[in-house]
């Protein structure tokens, strides 16, 4: 794609705008999947596109959208998906609406390091994608965040476009900095929305990277339902050394009692140079109860019970 002229980067320049840039990236994965979820072992194939534009007025203001189209094939069934969301930014405010993250998912670092091409590694049932309170309606977020120097603050809206139930509202924060010599990142995300009664998440996440190639993540989440509460805890660990990647990662939902979702996740990558990958990933998943409510628990074994494993080996290409 890189040698077609409509894939690399086109520049506008007309009346009223100082520039406009359009660019496309792709992606595509084939390999095989297997696991407690299939009846056998599966080919998967997945391809997706991005289209990224962006501009700067003549005043400075910059803005831009990024659309994704993706396809997938393997698993349970085929499918394709779309996402896209717009910003408008100057100096270090930025307004982004559309597909995007809540104020506690922006803040937030996920324990998931590497990659794997069915994910894996990230999709067990005790792994938090902190979501937070996202999708409580349809997905349309609007984000307000500023940045100055290592410091980023963030607030959110998404709306009940039926106009039955308050907007979820959300507020987090970021520093990332060097902490005794150590890369130091530092997230903290709240979220609520009163839905009849009043749903609350606040979580605090920790990374660091060390001279050695190893990487450190922690994050831990507390869900408030209705007065039921839910906590979460994960912890991430990866090595890198030339072109070699390993990690794992773990993590637990503790519900009401004495009832828990947890699960742990490992990926190896080989990077092969321009763009191409090898991926494995294998996700072992250990379930009370995973109801698939706000965030909490699921991944693809969302709301079945006992001990399930699933694992992938494949390629994975960057355009």
């Amino acid at each position: 794609m890189k040698k077609i002229l409509f894939a690399t980067t086109a520049l506008v320049a007309s009346a009223g705008f100082a520039a406009a840039e359009v660019k496309v990236t792709g992606a595509a994965e084939m390999g095989i999947i297997d696991g407690d979820h299939l009846a056998t072992a599966q080919f998967h194939t997945d391809v997706d596109v991005t289209f990224t534009l962006s501009g700067e007025a003549d005043n400075g203001l910059t803005f831009g959208s990024k659309v994704k189209f993706e396809e997938a094939a393997g698993g349970i069934a085929s499918r394709v998906e779309d996402d896209f969301a717009v910003w408008i930014a100057y100096g270090g405010a930025t307004l982004t609406m559309g597909d995007t993250d809540g104020a506690f998912d922006w803040a937030m670092k996920e324990v998931g390091i590497g990659g794997s091409i069915a994910d894996d590694h990230t999709t067990h049932t005790g792994f938090n994608f902190n979501s937070g309170l996202d999708g409580t309606y349809d997905g349309q977020i609007a984000r307000f965040d500023y940045t100055y120097d290592s410091f980023a603050v963030a607030i959110s809206a998404e709306i009940d476009d039926t106009g039955t139930f308050d907007p979820v509202w959300g507020i987090g924060f970021k520093y990332s900095g060097e902490l005794a010599g150590l890369d130091l990142g530092v997230g903290i995300g709240y979220q609520t929305v009163d839905l009849g009664a009043d749903v609350d998440v606040w979580g605090i996440s920790l990374d660091t990277t060390f001279d050695n190639g190893l990487q450190a993540i922690v994050n831990y989440s507390d869900f408030d339902i209705a007065g039921t509460n839910v906590t979460h805890w994960g912890l991430g660990l990866g090595y890198t050394m030339n072109a070699l990647t390993l990690s794992a990662n773990y993590g637990e939902y503790s519900f009401p009692g004495s009832a828990s979702d947890s699960g742990f996740g490992l990926a190896a990558n080989y990077d092969l140079g321009g763009g191409l990958s090898v991926q494995f990933g294998y996700g072992s998943s250990s379930a009370d109860v995973a109801p698939a409510v706000f965030g909490i628990g699921g991944g693809r074994f969302a709301g079945v019970t006992g001990d399930n494993e699933s694992y992938s080996f494949g390629l994975a290409m960057s355009f």
